[in-house]
C-alpha cells in the first residue's frame, strides 16, 4: 500500500469510534496471520522501511505491533541507513593520483614491444630523456607483464678505481656456414664505454697485442687492465700490456663474476643484437657490431649511469615537438626523440 494512502487512512481513523477501530484492528491482524502462512519472507520496499524507521522513533511499544517483520530487522535497517548517511556526508574528492595520459600509456607499451629485452628501468630512462616525468613504478604498472625469469645481478669490485679500469674479453659468434668468429672487446669501466672491438677467425697472442695497441695510445692507457686466464693472452700480449704502462689484474680461475662489466656488455650484445640476426662473415659481423656499439654509446640508457648513455644525452622537453621513433640496428631498437611538427 502506498505510504501517502496509509497516512490518509490513519488521519481518517482518528475520527472513528473505539469499537470500529478495534474491529478493524482485529481484521488486519487476521490478514497478517494469513499472509505469514503463505509468505515465508516478506520483501519490504524503501517506503516500508522508511515508515517503520520513523514509526519506531516516535511510538512506544512498537515492537509488539510487528507481525510481518522481526524487530531486529528494523534495527538493522536503521544501522544501514546510519552508515549510508555518514558515508554520503563524508564524501570528498576522488582519492589517489591523477590519471596518466593515455598517450603515455600507449607509448610505454609501444616501447616495450618495439625494443628487445627492455624492462621498466630502461623504458623509464628513455621517457626521462623525452621530458616525461613519471615514476618507474608507473612505467612498470602500465607495461604488459610476461612470464620470464628475473634478470641476473652482477657483482662489482674495485669500485674505488673504476675511472682507471678497463676490462678485456673474448666471445664467440657462429656464422651461417657454421664457422666460429672471435670477437675481442675492450670496455672502459668509468662510463661503460666500448673503447675498441675487432673480429677474427684465428685469434693469436700477436693479434691480441696489436688490438691493445690500437685501443690505447701511450697517453691514454688506463692504470689497470682486468682479464681472465685465457691462454690467448700469451707472452706477446703481456709484454705489450707492460710496455703501455698498464698493470694487469688477473681474475681467479672459473670466476667470470670478477670481470662483471665485460661479461654484462657481452650479454647485452647477445640478447639485444646477435640473438636476433644471422651472421654471414667477418665483414658482416663488424658492421652489425659497429651499428650496435654506436646505438649503445649514444642512445641506450644505462642503469649504472643514472639512466644516461655513455655519451651523455640531453633531455628533450615537451616544447621541442612531438615524439618520433627512430629505428636503430635494423629496427631491433629505437631511439625516441622530439621533432618539430
Amino acid at each position: 500500500m502506498p505510504f501517502f494512502l496509509l497516512m490518509a487512512r490513519f488521519v481518517h481513523s482518528l475520527f472513528r469510534s473505539q469499537r470500529q477501530l478495534a474491529l478493524e484492528n482485529l481484521a488486519l491482524r487476521q490478514q497478517v496471520v494469513m499472509l505469514r502462512q503463505s509468505v515465508k519472507k516478506p520483501r519490504p520496499s524503501v517506503a516500508d522501511k522508511l515508515f517503520w524507521l520513523i514509526f519506531s522513533r516516535y511510538m512506544n511499544g512498537w515492537r509488539k505491533m510487528l507481525h510481518g517483520l522481526h524487530p531486529d530487522t528494523v534495527v538493522r535497517w536503521h544501522r544501514q541507513g546510519f552508515r549510508l548517511y555518514w558515508r554520503w556526508k563524508s564524501r570528498g574528492q576522488k582519492p589517489g593520483r591523477s590519471a596518466i595520459d593515455p598517450a603515455i600509456r600507449k607509448l610505454i607499451r609501444e616501447m616495450q614491444v618495439a625494443n628487445i629485452g627492455r624492462g621498466a628501468p630502461r623504458i623509464h630512462g628513455e621517457l626521462l630523456k623525452l621530458g616525461i616525468d613519471i615514476s618507474q613504478a608507473t612505467v612498470s604498472k602500465y607495461m604488459v607483464h610476461q612470464q620470464k625469469p628475473p634478470s641476473q645481478t652482477w657483482r662489482t669490485f674495485l669500485e674505488n678505481h673504476a675511472d682507471c679500469l678497463v676490462g678485456i674479453d673474448f666471445f664467440t659468434v657462429p656464422t651461417a656456414t657454421f664457422r666460429i668468429l672471435y670477437v675481442f672487446i675492450v670496455l672502459s669501466h668509468h662510463r661503460r664505454h666500448v673503447a675498441h672491438f675487432n673480429v677474427t677467425e684465428h685469434p693469436t697472442a700477436q693479434w691480441t697485442s696489436q688490438q691493445l695497441t690500437e685501443a690505447f695510445s701511450f697517453d691514454s692507457a688506463p692504470q689497470y687492465l682486468l682479464r681472465d686466464r685465457d691462454a690467448i693472452y700469451g707472452e706477446a700480449a703481456r709484454r705489450r700490456i707492460k710496455s703501455l704502462g698498464i698493470e694487469e689484474v688477473v681474475s681467479a680461475p672459473r670466476s667470470p663474476w670478477q670481470n662483471p662489466y665485460c661479461e654484462r656488455v657481452i650479454g647485452s650484445i647477445r640478447r639485444e643484437c646477435l640473438d636476433h640476426v644471422i651472421v654471414m662473415n667477418e665483414r658482416h659481423l663488424r658492421r652489425i657490431l659497429r651499428e650496435y656499439v654506436d646505438y649503445y654509446h649514444t642512445c641506450r640508457t644505462h642503469l649504472s649511469l643514472n639512466k644516461d648513455p655513455p655519451e651523455t644525452r640531453a633531455v628533450e622537453p615537451p616544447e621541442f615537438g612531438i615524439i618520433t621513433a627512430i629505428p636503430r640496428d635494423g629496427g631491433l631498437h629505437h631511439r625516441y626523440a622530439r621533432v618539430a611538427a
